[in-house]
């Protein structure tokens, strides 16, 4: 069966494909293979090198802190879906997927994986908590749940990849990924509980867990170009692979994009 998937993955964006070549094509399977790469290297100072005890998980579940109190709950959001995910954690410890880290963790860097997409602005109960946000606080809700305070982390990062030509293009990303926007967006989160009886138990867990790990979590942009030019560096080979990969990436879903954004203009004119 293996094999057969194989042959299928082969043909992907050949006349002879199966389906969608951004079915391989794509973020989700450029960060995989990026990983991949970095977790076979000996530890270097690369913001995504691995430490000794490190390994990654693809889709792991980080667990938030606005989790319904009951059924029907206005404020609440589901577990949040980590692209990928570096450091000293396990998978599955209480439901298929979910990361938890043990009180002895130092490394843990969330990562959010772009090709031509904007960050989410929101969710649903809170339009403007956008996805750097609510990936930094589900950072901090995951060392509440183990009990590692910021500081005993070596390495504490957000990183968001994209190219080089959307980062540019979208100034939201930068903006989003400022810790005074992250901040201001998570106080705006805690200030909708107001008027309930867990509102001391939000503003106890903004004060103890999200400002700490905001103090010390390193927050910032990477493009996939800065990556691969490294990769290079290291392995002219390997390097040389992941670029060609990347282009048919980039041709492949720049062409979604474009036809994307004309069926909303169409929609938009009529």
């Amino acid at each position: 069966m293996i094999k057969r998937i194989e042959q299928m993955l082969k043909t992907c964006g050949t006349q002879d494909g199966v389906f969608p070549p951004t079915e391989l094509y794509n973020e989700g399977w450029m960060l995989r293979i990026i990983l991949d790469w970095f977790s076979r290297q000996p530890s270097k100072s690369h913001l995504l090198s691995f430490s000794p005890a490190a390994y990654w998980f693809s889709e792991a579940l980080l667990p938030s802190p606005f989790l319904a109190k009951y059924q029907g709950d206005p404020l609440s959001e589901s577990w949040t879906h980590a692209d990928g995910v570096i450091g000293n954690f396990t998978i599955g410890e209480t439901a298929k997927g979910d990361l938890s880290i043990s009180q002895s963790a130092k490394h843990l860097v969330v990562l959010e994986a772009k090709m031509f997409s904007k960050l989410s602005p929101g969710v649903t109960h809170a339009k403007k908590y956008d996805q750097a946000a609510r990936n930094v606080a589900c950072i901090a809700e995951v060392l509440k749940k183990g009990e590692r305070p910021a500081n005993a982390f070596s390495q504490l990062g957000f990183y968001v990849l994209a190219p080089c030509e959307q980062i540019e293009k979208e100034p939201s990303f930068k903006s989003n990924t400022s810790k005074d926007s992250i901040r201001r967006k998570v106080e705006d989160r805690i200030e909708a509980y107001a008027n309930r009886e867990d509102k001391e138990e939000k503003e106890n867990w903004f004060n103890e867990w999200f400002l700490p790990v905001l103090e010390h979590i390193d927050i910032r942009c990477l493009t996939w170009e800065q990556i691969i030019s490294y990769i290079r560096n290291e392995d002219l080979e390997f390097g040389n692979q992941v670029s060609t990969f990347y282009e048919s990436c980039l041709g492949y879903n720049r062409s979604v994009n474009r036809r994307e954004n004309h069926e909303k203009k169409k929609c938009i004119m009529q």
